[in-house]
């Protein structure tokens, strides 16, 4: 009895760090704030590096608000996302080709977003993790935390409600 070899761990990572880099790239706002995200397993951080253009207030200096919001907004969106994303892309439904023509499952849209602000954002790289609380078939609810240095002190969290998008045809 044959079975099929498995693919190589490379390839398998190749795969999935292309298909982040594709959906990342679908939103233009995070080349704009600096956002990147790092992949250990199934577990993604995102990093919003530190620009001059994400302070809002110079005297302290301190992150703006609004730059804080739409990190975390972001990542809750990528984390959602990638977790349909990977589970498409391991059934065979959903091909590495296609997500480097474009060709993208649609994003969530935001029902609600509820942002807690802890602490002021230092003018330093800040990471998140967001985590799916539930994902149904229309319905996802989502929270995300942001730190800088420690993980334990906590710059901002937020809860998010999201529509989901029609799954992927067959």
């Amino acid at each position: 009895m044959n079975r099929p070899r498995p693919e190589p761990v490379q390839v398998v990572k190749q795969r999935r760090d292309a298909a982040l880099n594709a959906l990342v790239a679908s939103i233009p706002y995070c080349d704009f704030l600096g956002i990147h995200f790092e992949r250990r397993g199934d577990e993604l951080t995102g990093i919003m590096q530190f620009q001059e253009t994400n302070i809002g207030n110079p005297i302290l200096p301190a992150i703006h608000g609004g730059a804080t919001a739409a990190f975390l907004e972001i990542t809750s969106l990528i984390g959602l996302r990638w977790a349909t994303l990977w589970e498409d892309m391991e059934s065979g439904t959903l091909s590495l080709d296609e997500l480097e023509k474009g060709n993208l499952p649609r994003l969530p849209k935001t029902i609600d977003f509820t942002v807690d602000y802890l602490r002021s954002g230092l003018p330093r790289d800040a990471y998140a993790r967001a985590r799916v609380n539930r994902s149904g078939r229309r319905y996802a609810s989502v929270h995300v935390e942001a730190w800088q240095d420690r993980r334990e002190q906590l710059i901002a969290q937020a809860t998010g409600h999201f529509l989901m998008p029609a799954p992927l045809a067959d």
